[in-house]
This record gives structure tokens, C-alpha cells and sequence, in this order.
């Protein structure tokens, strides 16, 4: 019985052994070897060159010997097999300052790494054996996770843009949902706006229901009887530079006078901010 115990016990010890050495395969001991070994950010952004002559592995290049390339773009994404390996680099190529570009692929094994002469290990030039025709004629790169990107963002900017066009809609229609404050101050009172000429509201400040300035009235705007529809407020800007107007129903204005006549105020349940949001007046 001992030595079924003993035999038992040395066999758990080597399975555990066996056991912790299959699952620690997958973090082994590394040190980085500049010239064995690349960290693949570095290479997001690396230019990439082009050049018809034939290229030897490991082979250097004198200084100033790129010049004879040409330098075709720049490196936007790395591609990976399944199986981890590097299958393409995604090199950015015509266009100006990345505007009309084309994304191209790569494939690895095609990409010289070549260093200069009396230069250090990590200090390389990436070169493909190829004409700039060649990569003028090649295909465009094509992602589906970038496709499904695109429409994503296809799909916000039009109902961006559709959610602009119903504030629009609802900015320009009549806003008998927006109802005139209720404002009590002492010294002054009620005024009906039929009572008031144009000279009377035009350069009249506007207030919001806690005193706060949003703006001025910069004209009004009538029916065909004659009548005073809706004021057009001046708000936002700095010393009357790029004031936005946008056009409000009279029915949403308080307008009140005190006393002595001297000194009208006009008050909206808004803030400068929402009346920002609002369409902008164009007369």
C-alpha cells in the first residue's frame, strides 16, 4: 500500500510538473534583439520606397543612397493571418497630404529591409522591388471592417443631417408650444405689441426669465395686413460681430414698460444658448 501511494504520489508530482510547463509555453522568456527583432508600431507611419534594381538580402545602402528610390507612402496598417503571422502591410500611396490617396497592400515577404551603411541595426529603409507604375496599377485595399465603418458613419451623418432638417422645420413653423413668460416687476407694466411701433422694438434688449440678456431685437417682421408676426433676435457674438438672427412668434414675448415710458424690456422663456439652436433667420 505504501508503494501504491509513493507511485502514486510521484506520478501527481510529474502530471502537475508536466501540467505547469504546457500551460506557461505560451509566455516564454524574451529579450528584445534590435537586430532580430521589430515592434510592428514602429512600423504604422515608416515610409515605404520603391526601386526597379534588383535588392539582395541584407543588403545595405550607401548614405544618401534612398534618394534613388521612390518613396511611394507611408504605412497606415499591418495586416495578420489567423495564424499570427504578418500576411500585408497597408501603404497609403498618391494623394496629397493624404488627401486622394489609395491604400494598397503589401505582402510582407516583398518588403526589403535595408539598412545604411555604418548605420545602427534598428535603423532601416523599407523597400519594394517594383515600379512606380506597378503601384499605380495596383489594386485599392479594401477592409470590410472599414467598409462597415463607413457606413456607420454614412448612416450618423444623414441622420445628422435629418435631425437638422426637422429642427429647421420646426424652428421655421410657428412655435405655439413656447409660451410668453409670466413677468412681474415693480414700476413696470404690460404692453401689447399692437400698441407698439416698429421704432419701439427695433434695438429693444430681450431677457430671459432671470434677467439674463440673450439678445436684441433687430427688426420685426409683418403679415400682409400690416401686421407685427414675429421679431428677428440678434443673439450670440461679440459687439454685434457674428450675431446669429433667428425669428421668434411674437406670441413667446413678454413686453413690459415702466412707468415713466422711458425704458421698454422684452422677455423670452429661452436662453441665449437654445435661441443659438434655433434656425437661423435668413430675410
Amino acid at each position: 500500500m505504501k508503494h501504491f501511494m509513493m507511485t502514486t504520489a510521484t506520478a501527481l508530482i510529474l502530471g502537475t510538473t508536466a501540467y505547469g510547463e504546457a500551460h506557461m509555453a505560451a509566455f516564454p522568456e524574451m529579450t528584445f534583439d534590435a537586430t532580430q527583432n521589430l515592434n510592428a508600431s514602429e512600423l504604422i507611419g515608416k515610409r515605404v520606397y520603391v526601386s526597379e534594381a534588383e535588392m539582395d538580402k541584407d543588403m545595405t545602402v550607401s548614405e544618401g543612397g534612398e534618394k534613388e528610390w521612390d518613396d511611394i507612402g507611408e504605412i497606415n496598417e499591418i495586416v495578420l493571418n489567423r495564424n499570427g503571422e504578418v500576411a500585408s502591410v497597408i501603404v497609403g500611396v498618391g494623394g496629397l497630404a493624404g488627401i486622394g490617396e489609395k491604400d494598397v497592400a503589401i505582402d510582407m515577404s516583398q518588403l526589403q529591409f535595408v539598412t545604411e551603411e555604418g548605420d545602427d541595426a534598428d535603423d532601416y529603409f523599407l523597400v519594394v522591388n517594383a515600379s512606380v507604375a506597378a503601384v499605380g496599377d495596383a489594386p485599392a485595399y479594401e477592409s470590410n471592417a472599414r467598409n462597415m465603418d463607413e457606413n456607420m458613419d454614412e448612416e450618423a451623418a444623414m441622420k445628422k443631417d435629418k435631425d437638422a432638417q426637422n429642427d429647421v422645420a420646426v424652428n421655421d413653423e410657428p412655435r405655439a408650444d413656447i409660451m410668453a413668460p409670466t413677468v412681474e416687476r415693480d414700476g413696470y407694466q404690460p404692453v401689447v405689441s399692437n400698441d407698439l411701433t416698429a421704432e419701439d422694438l427695433t434695438g429693444a434688449r430681450v431677457y430671459g426669465v432671470n434677467d439674463e440678456d440673450v439678445g436684441e431685437i433687430s427688426e420685426l417682421i409683418l403679415t400682409d395686413d400690416g401686421k407685427v408676426e414675429k421679431a428677428v433676435i440678434d443673439v450670440g457674438g461679440f459687439l454685434g460681430i457674428g450675431e446669429k438672427p433667428v425669428a421668434v412668434e411674437m406670441g413667446e414675448l413678454t413686453i413690459i414698460r415702466n412707468d415713466a415710458g422711458d425704458d421698454l424690456r422684452v422677455y423670452i422663456d429661452s436662453t441665449e444658448e437654445s435661441l443659438e439652436g434655433r434656425a437661423e433667420y435668413e430675410g
